[in-house]
């Protein structure tokens, strides 16, 4: 054993701890850090752009895409949020007219005309004093009931809000040094990859690739599913239709609920109001086709360009999703596509391409 052998032991020991410390040191802001990655890699063309308006500063084009972020985060929420507070205003006053109304007695028989379950609800409805139920006890009920769940989960709640917003700063900030440094530290990167180069030209482009179509077939499902509620909320005459299909857009990626987030209340609003016809039409609409269309558009938009079977593509998005959450419908097909470009790279590099030579049959006597 030579003094170069046991150098490169220490060394490569030492190399190894290094790392495994700073993956604990790095660890609480993985997630982030992925998520300012994506983003990234899906506003770089538009970062080169910039750079190239502003005389080459890629400080000030990275500066002025991660403003533009953070805006296009901060102010949907205030919009949104100044609209659910007119909108319960409005709501309380239909609630109110309804009861008043005798929209309470008349409920029953409203909701025994629904399909296949009617009759159920109504027998359920039936054990309820409909009559001595006043708006007033309903909501101070309800407002004691939500009050007594916040104080016991405060702790929690707040803790959540401050790693939810701590989470999203640090996204922005990893951001930021990804659009300003990102290509310097790929070409670092790059080089250090022990493998030949046209090998990691194959993995750089597929995870390129990768990462466009997931992306791109992401944001076309949730416009496409986003317009088919809004001609819904738009035909049935919803009230805002465009704030509405809006919000279907933006909840479309999410796994659970998504659009059923919006149009499930909007078909619950037109029973409320008595709108029978109309609520089993968006109902039907809603589960028929909107969300129809997020099982079978974004697989197939997806593993088109990928060229990844359609089977194992679902499996990568449902299991990327249980182990990673939301992040993991992004990471589940990439990290399928680098195992099946690792598999293509095995093949040429490994595997051999002699071909088998059956046994000879014996020689008849």
């Amino acid at each position: 054993m030579t003094r170069q052998y046991w150098f490169s032991i220490v060394f490569f020991a030492l190399f190894g701890l290094l790392l495994y410390q700073m993956g604990l040191i790095l660890q609480p802001f993985v997630f982030p850090a992925l998520w300012a990655a994506l983003l990234a890699h899906g506003t770089f063309p538009l970062h080169e752009r910039l750079s190239t308006i502003f005389g080459g500063n890629h400080t000030l084009s990275a500066a002025v895409l991660t403003l533009g972020a953070l805006g296009m985060v901060v102010v949907p929420l205030v919009l949104i949020g100044v609209l659910l507070v007119h909108e319960a205003g409005v709501a309380e006053e239909v609630i109110r007219a309804w009861v008043e109304n005798g929209g309470l007695q008349r409920l029953p028989d409203q909701v025994a005309t629904i399909p296949i379950i009617g009759q159920r609800l109504r027998t359920m409805l039936s054990g309820f004093d409909l009559q001595r139920l006043s708006l007033e006890q309903s909501v101070v009920s309800g407002v004691a009931a939500v009050s007594r769940f916040l104080v016991g989960r405060m702790g929690d709640l707040l803790k959540n809000a401050v790693m939810l917003v701590m989470d999203f700063f640090i996204m922005l900030l990893v951001l930021f040094f990804l659009l300003r440094d990102g290509r310097t530290w790929l070409s670092h990167l790059y080089q250090l990859v022990p493998m030949g180069e046209s090998h990691k030209q194959t993995i750089l482009a597929r995870l390129d690739q990768t990462i466009r179509a997931v992306i791109k077939g992401i944001l076309v499902t949730a416009v496409v599913q986003g317009s088919l509620a809004g001609l819904a909320y738009l035909v049935l005459g919803i009230p805002f239709p465009m704030v509405l299909t809006v919000l279907t857009i933006l909840l479309a990626p999410l796994p659970v609920g998504g659009t059923a987030l919006v149009w499930g209340p909007v078909a619950l609003y037109l029973l409320w109001v008595g709108e029978m016809g109309k609520a089993m039409m968006m109902l039907g609409w809603g589960v028929g086709v909107v969300s129809v269309v997020d099982h079978f558009l974004r697989p197939w938009l997806i593993g088109q360009e990928m060229q990844i079977p359609v089977l194992l593509l679902v499996l990568s998005v449902l299991g990327g999703l249980a182990l990673y959450g939301v992040l993991g419908i992004f990471l589940g097909p990439v990290l399928v596509s680098l195992l099946l470009t690792a598999v293509q790279i095995y093949r040429e590099e490994y595997q051999t391409s002699e071909e088998s030579v059956p046994p000879a049959s014996p020689s008849s006597s």
